[in-house]
């Protein structure tokens, strides 16, 4: 059966300054040409594009006080979250197409801010290699695509915890991450510490993909607004090596699809974040084509008619 989603906005969010290599600005574009608006049109989505938010260019400038490009960083957030904030109070979904990590800061703060608004439950899906728990004091780099996390959850500088105006914008326990296999030592405490939710890789050897999603979406309900927030390094860089931060071992072509097929299946996703596609770094753009493919089961794309 055809499920009925809400009016599609595409956001393109083209900046790398939260990241460690430069590329991620290329990101939208390539989504767009690997075919993103026309895949949900041809699924019965109304789609509408509307351009890229607008910030300041990526100095690359070493960190200050164990942040890098804080100021730069916050400029985009603010805009996105803006941007996204409008579309949700429309009554449409916004799928953000990153750029860097560090925009689920705005993309889920706009989220959190229109659940309470409509007293709500949210519950964000993070996609992705790394648990992105990150602060300054242990960060072994200042790259702020690996704190939005623990920025959303209240742990960071005010200037980004307090972005939405209401911080923390969410706590850990609305947070289940899956797919990790990179976590820096200290912020390991500090995930343990938090009593973040992760399903990494170990885990989904153990007990298998379908329990971990069933696990990771229990409890959901009509009054739950599910954020899927889709780092591309989430995937093994074998089948998507398109990105700046590749860790081996990851999720592959089938489990990705069956993440986002339980997904659909739930009807509770209201708001996507695609993230970290390099094109520079990539293979004839297959990285974003692939994000395109799976996205496309995200919004109900199966193998067979299924109830």
């Amino acid at each position: 059966m055809p499920r009925n989603h809400p009016p599609v906005s595409i956001i393109g969010v083209p900046t790398d300054v939260g990241a460690g290599h430069q590329g991620a600005r290329m990101g939208p574009e390539a989504l767009r040409i690997a075919g993103l608006v026309g895949a949900l049109q041809a699924r019965g989505v109304e789609v509408t594009d509307r351009g890229n938010v607008d910030g300041p260019r990526n100095p690359w400038l070493p960190p200050v006080a164990g942040y890098r490009h804080l100021e730069e960083v916050v400029a985009w957030n603010r805009a996105l979250l803006e941007a996204s904030t409008a579309e949700l109070r429309a009554g449409r979904m916004p799928v953000v197409l990153g750029g860097d990590h560090s925009l689920a800061m705005g993309s889920i703060m706009a989220v959190a801010n229109h659940c309470r608004e409509r007293g709500r439950k949210l519950r964000v899906l993070w996609l992705d290699a790394h648990s992105d728990f990150n602060t300054s004091q242990v960060t072994p780099s200042g790259n702020i695509h690996g704190m939005p996390v623990a920025c959303l959850c209240g742990i960071g500088p005010a200037a980004l915890t307090g972005l939405g105006g209401h911080a923390p914008a969410i706590v850990p326990q609305q947070v289940k991450q899956i797919g990790i296999r990179s976590v820096d030592q200290e912020e390991k405490r500090l995930v343990k510490e938090h009593g973040l939710d992760i399903y990494d890789m170990r885990y989904i050897d153990e007990v298998g993909m379908k329990r971990v999603m069933e696990q990771a979406l229990a409890g959901l309900d009509e009054d739950t607004h599910l954020h899927v927030s889709f780092d591309v390094d989430f995937l093994d860089p074998g089948i998507a090596p398109g990105t700046g931060t590749t860790v081996p071992g990851g999720v592959n072509y089938r489990e990705a699809q069956l993440v986002m097929e339980m997904i659909a299946d739930s009807g509770r996703m209201g708001s996507l974040d695609v993230v970290e596609v390099s094109p520079a770094l990539d293979d004839r753009n297959i990285t974003a084509e692939l994000a395109v493919d799976l996205v496309e089961s995200l919004f109900g794309k199966s193998t067979l008619m299924r109830d």
